[in-house]
């Protein structure tokens, strides 16, 4: 398959990995801001092909692994009330709060349901009048543009038994408040490819300059993730930081300025709190106020409910780069897909996840033969 077959090509992917070994003098730490990197990397062993030299940590680039424990609550208790139909997509279902989880809701009678798209729910809104529909409205730039056309649509057609329960963060505040910690470690980034196609790179240039690190916007297959590397890595062992495009195939420095524009008009930027990271300002999006009348916050009188994140699970530091899934004593034990402790063994795109699926039988054999 076109754009597939080629990059997953072992033998492109060892020529990046002798071209990565020959360059390297040094050694350095690199984060990928994507889950699907992530997954694609422990999936593919990407992370075995490379020097010994070269880490790669795993950044908080899955949205339902940051959506804070006090959103979840929210969805609960909103989706627990009789008169709502709750829309979202499914592995949101099972993320765990604070004692049960929206599949839990559904289990008990109710009306939850999973859709694959925000004009899925505005249209049950339309079906069905007498009930009010919910969308919980998770994820990065990528799914903004789908979300503030829902809103939009509704707002148009006067349809007022919907709303949308908004968790959306952006990237380039989480990367700023990861370089800006003491506890940093990371020297240089792989972005996002998807955020990038709508977004572009222009607002990851000051970063670099700022930080002194290099961004490589990235795809999502074993050669783009290799090749990504290596473009990294050669900036770093070069002295430069700069913004380079290995995903050009999907990607414009500009991105995509309709989809941007929708944004804009539905939503603002405000302050945002990130799981198992805590508030970083000026990194989510909100309605703005025009687009109230949608907020399911609002709405159901549930925008001051607060709740202190849980200290059992250490997804916090796997976010931000300082741990693995596998320095979690709980991981794989206590901690399970059947029974997690935090959204990074649930997501589709947790790191915790991906380790679990492909890793964790070789850390059984290990321990076995150890």
């Amino acid at each position: 398959m076109k754009f597939i077959d080629e990059y997953r090509d072992a033998g492109a992917a060892a020529r990046y990995a002798r071209a990565l070994a020959k360059i390297t003098t040094r050694p350095w730490t690199l984060m990928e801001v994507c889950g699907g990197q992530t997954h694609a990397i422990v999936k593919f062993g990407v992370d075995e092909l490379l020097p010994a030299g070269v880490t790669l940590v795993h950044g908080p680039g899955c949205p339902v692994c940051v959506t804070p424990l006090e959103l979840i609550e929210k969805a609960i208790e909103i989706a627990s009330r009789p008169e709502v139909t709750f829309c979202s997509f499914g592995d949101m279902l099972r993320v765990p709060g604070r004692s049960r989880d929206l599949l839990s809701v559904k289990a008990t009678g109710g009306d939850v349901r999973i859709v694959y798209s925000p004009l899925d729910a505005l249209a049950t809104a339309v079906a069905q009048p007498s009930r009010e529909v919910v969308f919980f409205a998770v994820g990065f730039e990528t799914t903004a543009p789908a979300n503030a056309m829902a809103v939009f649509q509704a707002a148009q057609c006067g349809v007022r038994n919907f709303s949308i329960l908004v968790s959306h963060v952006l990237v380039p505040p989480a990367m700023e408040a990861i370089l800006s910690s003491p506890t940093n470690r990371v020297q240089g980034f792989l972005a996002a490819g998807h955020v990038c196609t709508v977004m572009g790179f222009e607002e990851y240039e000051p970063i670099a300059r700022r930080y002194r690190v290099p961004i490589v916007v990235t795809g999502f297959e074993p050669v783009d993730i290799l090749q990504g590397v290596y473009m990294c890595v050669r900036q770093l062992e070069e002295g430069r930081a700069e913004v380079e495009n290995q995903y050009a195939r999907a990607v414009r420095r500009e991105g995509n300025v309709p989809a941007q524009d929708l944004i804009r008009r539905v939503f603002q930027v405000v302050p945002r709190k990130w799981r198992g990271v805590g508030e970083i300002p000026q990194s989510g999006l909100g309605l703005r106020d025009e687009f109230a009348d949608f907020d399911a916050e609002r709405r159901f009188g549930v925008a001051h409910h607060t709740e202190e994140e849980p200290t059992v699970c250490i997804s916090g530091s796997i976010l931000r780069g300082l741990k693995k899934p596998r320095d979690c004593s709980a991981f794989g034990r206590e901690c399970t897909p059947e029974h997690p402790l935090g959204a990074t063994m649930v997501s589709s795109e947790g790191a915790c996840a991906a380790y679990y699926r492909y890793r964790r039988l070789e850390a059984d054999a290990a321990e076995t033969h150890g």
